[in-house]
C-alpha cells in the first residue's frame, strides 16, 4: 500500500481557502499514484481559532463528506481526511473521517485526548469511541495527535483477536509543532509501532 501524507500549511480561521488548498494538494499528489492520502489535523480551520470556532467549523461533517468524498471518488483513492473542526449536536469535535475509493465515508473518529496545555479541552468536546476500518482489505485504525501520548489508546485501536485479520497500521493526523519536541514525537511513534507491531503513519505541522 502506497500512502501519501500531505504537507499542508493551513491559514488559521479560513476554512474555504483551506479546503481549496487541500483539493489542490490532493490533485497534485495523484501523480505518485497513492492508494491512500492523509490530510493533517484540523485542516479546515487550522489549530485552532479561539474566536468564532463554532461558526468556522463543519456541520456534522457535511461539507467534508461532500467535497472530500467527491475527490476520493474522482481519483479512485482512499482518503483519511485528517481531522476537521466539526459541530455536532451543538458541540465542537476534532473529527477524522475516512473515505474509500468510491467516496463513501467508511469511518469517523473524534479525538479523545485533547491537548490541555493549549486549551483545546476548553473549546472542543472529547470523543468516546475507537476507530477501526479496512482500506483495500487492509485493517487500519486512526488516532489524532495527542492521543499518541497514551499507549493504551493505540493498543486498543490495534487490538484484534483474529490472527488472520491483524491491524497493519495506525494513521495519526496531527498538528504537532516540531519546534517544541521532535524527539518526543519520533520516540512516541517508535514505541507505539514496537508495542503493537504495526506501521505508524503520520502528518505533522512543519
Amino acid at each position: 500500500m502506497r500512502v501519501s501524507c500531505l504537507q499542508m500549511n493551513m491559514r488559521l480561521g479560513f476554512p474555504d481557502e483551506n479546503l481549496a488548498h487541500a483539493a489542490d494538494l490532493i490533485h497534485a499528489a495523484m501523480v505518485a499514484k497513492p492508494d491512500v492520502l492523509v490530510l493533517p489535523e484540523t485542516w479546515n480551520t487550522g489549530f485552532f481559532p479561539k474566536e468564532n470556532l463554532s461558526q468556522l467549523s463543519d456541520r456534522d461533517g457535511e461539507l467534508t463528506k461532500v467535497r472530500i468524498g467527491a475527490l476520493a471518488k474522482q481519483h479512485q483513492v482512499n482518503i483519511v481526511a485528517g481531522s476537521v473542526s466539526n459541530v455536532r449536536n451543538g458541540k465542537v469535535f476534532n473529527t477524522a473521517m475516512v473515505f474509500d475509493r468510491s467516496g463513501a465515508c467508511v469511518a469517523s473518529y473524534d479525538k479523545t485526548h485533547l491537548f490541555s496545555p493549549m486549551g483545546e479541552n476548553d473549546y472542543y468536546t472529547p470523543g468516546d469511541h475507537l476507530c477501526r476500518f479496512s482500506l483495500d482489505g487492509i485493517r487500519c485504525g486512526v488516532v489524532i495527535c495527542y492521543d499518541i501520548r497514551f499507549p493504551e489508546m493505540s493498543r486498543l485501536t490495534a487490538y484484534n483477536p483474529d490472527p488472520y485479520n491483524k491491524t497493519r497500521g495506525i494513521i495519526v493526523p496531527a498538528a504537532f509543532n516540531m519546534t517544541t519536541g521532535p524527539a518526543h514525537w519520533e520516540m512516541s511513534f517508535r514505541m507505539r509501532a514496537l508495542d503493537n507491531q504495526v506501521f505508524m503513519l503520520t502528518y505533522h505541522q512543519a
